[in-house]
C-alpha cells in the first residue's frame, strides 16, 4: 500500500473517529457502485449523511475542501442515489452532503474540518 493511499485511509479513520465523537452513527465505509465511492456514510438523528473524506499536507496549495468539485459532486450525488435506491430508503428520510477536511501539518497533527450541507444534493 501506497504513502497515499495509507494517508487517506488514516483520514478516513480520523474522520470517523471524528464524527462518532459528535453523535453520528457510522452505516458503512467506501460503499462503491459504477458512479463511485462514498468514503463514509452515517446516520445523524434521522438524516443519512453522505461523507468525502479529503487529506492534505497544510503545504498544499488548494485546501481539502476546494477539492471537491462540481464533477465530484456529480459523482457523489449519483453514487448516494443509488446507496438510497439499493437499500430502499424512503424518499422521506433527510440525507445531506459533508466533507472532512483533514490537513497534516508538519507537526505531524491532523486539523479537522467539518463543513456540513457542502453541497446541495
Amino acid at each position: 500500500m501506497g504513502y497515499t493511499q495509507r494517508t487517506g485511509q488514516q483520514a478516513e479513520t480520523l474522520a470517523c473517529d471524528f464524527l462518532s465523537d459528535k453523535g453520528l452513527k457510522l452505516i458503512t465505509k467506501n460503499y462503491h457502485c459504477r458512479y463511485g465511492e462514498i468514503d463514509l456514510i452515517m446516520k445523524q438523528d434521522q438524516t443519512i449523511v453522505f461523507v468525502e473524506v479529503r487529506s492534505r499536507k497544510s503545504n498544499n496549495l488548494v485546501d481539502s475542501a476546494s477539492s471537491v468539485n462540481w464533477t465530484k459532486q456529480q459523482k457523489l450525488q449519483r453514487t448516494a442515489e443509488n446507496y438510497l435506491q439499493q437499500n430502499h430508503v424512503p424518499a422521506s428520510i433527510p440525507a445531506r452532503f459533508d466533507v472532512i477536511a483533514v490537513t497534516h501539518n508538519q507537526s505531524q497533527r491532523a486539523d479537522i474540518n467539518w463543513i456540513q450541507n457542502a453541497f446541495e444534493g
